[in-house]
C-alpha cells in the first residue's frame, strides 16, 4: 500500500461525510502543485454538490443516480443558468474526485464512473482581421514615432501576434528568456516552474523587426528582470488602448491576439504540428483548437472560392 492510499484511508473512508471530504481532495491536489485557479473552481463544483445532497450523506452511500440528479438540477432545477461549458467542468470534477476516493481505496465502487462525460465545445474566438490587424499596429507604430516616443504598446501587441504566447506566459517572462545570439537569430523560451506545465515549454522564433522595437523599449523603460514589469490589468488596458486609438470595434485582448497569431500560420500553410508546438498545446486540445481554425478559415475564404 502507497503512503498516499495509507495517508488518505486514515483520514477519509465510506463513513466521511461529503464536505471534510472535499477538503482532503483540495489538500491532495495542492500537494500535486495543481494550480489556485483549479483547485478552487473543482472545490466549488464538489461543494456545490455537498450542498444539494444531504449534510451528513457519507461518501460511501453516494450512488450514480445521486449525481445524474444533481447534474438534472443544475439544468433545469436550480434557478441559475448553467452553460454547456460550466456543465462539463463540473462533470470532470465530480469524476476527478471520486476516481481519487476509489484509486485509494476510501470507497468500494466509484459512483461517478457510469456517469456521461459531458463535452462542451466554447464559441469561435474572435480575431482580427487582416485589416484590422494593420490599423492596430500602424497605430501602435505612430506611438512608437510620436514626438514622446514611446514603444511599449508595439513591443507588446507585435509580439502577442508573432508568437501567440498566453497572458499568463507573458507576464511570467523574464529578460533572460530572450536569446538574442542563439545562431538560427533570436529565440524566445517559455519557461515553467510547475512540473506538471514541463510539457508547454518551448522556444520561438522572434524577427528582426520585433528585436529592433525591443531595444528601444528597454532604451526607454529599462525593466530591470520581467519583461513587461506591471500587472495584468495594465497591460490589458494597453491592448484595450490600441483598439480604441485603431478605430476598431473589437476590444482587443491576449487572447484575440493568441488567436490571430494561430490564425495567420494557418492560413500562411505552416505545418499544424508546428503551431501546435508553438502554442504550447497538447495534441487533445489541439483538436479542438485546429477544428475552430479550419472553421474561422472558411468564414474568411472568398465567396465560391
Amino acid at each position: 500500500m502507497s503512503p498516499d492510499n495509507v495517508a488518505i484511508g486514515s483520514l477519509i473512508n465510506a463513513q466521511t461525510p461529503l464536505p471534510p471530504a472535499i477538503k482532503g481532495w483540495e489538500s491532495y491536489l495542492i500537494d500535486q502543485g495543481r494550480s489556485i485557479y483549479t483547485i478552487k473552481a473543482f472545490s466549488g463544483d464538489l461543494n456545490l454538490l455537498a450542498s444539494y445532497l444531504p449534510p451528513d450523506r457519507p461518501i460511501g452511500s453516494i450512488t450514480t443516480n445521486d449525481i445524474n440528479s444533481f447534474l438534472k438540477w443544475l439544468q433545469t432545477g436550480r434557478g441559475v443558468p448553467c452553460s454547456e461549458k460550466s456543465l462539463a467542468r463540473r462533470v470532470t470534477s465530480i469524476k476527478s474526485f471520486f476516481r481519487w476516493l476509489a484509486k485509494y481505496g476510501a470507497v468500494s465502487i466509484n459512483p461517478a464512473e457510469k456517469v456521461l462525460q459531458k463535452t462542451a465545445i466554447s464559441p469561435l474566438p474572435a480575431v482580427l482581421t487582416t485589416a484590422e490587424e494593420s490599423r492596430v499596429t500602424d497605430t501602435a507604430q505612430a506611438l512608437r514615432k510620436a514626438l514622446k516616443s514611446d514603444a511599449r504598446p508595439l513591443c507588446l501587441v507585435t509580439l502577442l501576434l508573432e508568437t501567440g504566447i498566453k497572458k499568463g506566459e507573458c507576464l511570467a517572462l523574464d529578460l533572460n528568456h530572450i536569446d538574442k545570439e542563439s545562431p538560427d537569430g533570436a529565440v524566445l523560451f517559455i519557461r515553467y516552474s510547475n512540473p506538471r506545465s514541463r510539457y508547454k515549454e518551448r522556444k520561438i522564433a522572434l524577427s528582426s523587426e520585433w528585436m529592433q522595437v525591443l531595444e528601444e523599449y528597454l532604451g526607454q523603460y529599462q525593466p530591470r528582470e520581467r519583461l513587461f514589469p506591471w500587472s495584468p490589468r495594465r497591460l490589458e488596458y494597453i491592448l484595450e488602448d490600441l483598439s480604441v486609438a485603431a478605430g476598431i470595434e473589437k476590444h482587443l485582448s491576449f487572447d484575440m491576439c493568441r488567436w490571430t497569431c494561430a490564425m495567420n500560420d494557418w492560413e500562411a500553410g505552416i505545418e499544424m504540428d508546428k503551431i501546435r508546438q508553438k502554442l504550447g498545446i497538447s495534441k487533445i486540445q489541439w483538436r479542438e483548437v485546429s477544428m475552430k481554425l479550419r472553421q474561422l478559415a472558411a468564414i474568411d475564404a472568398p465567396a465560391g472560392s
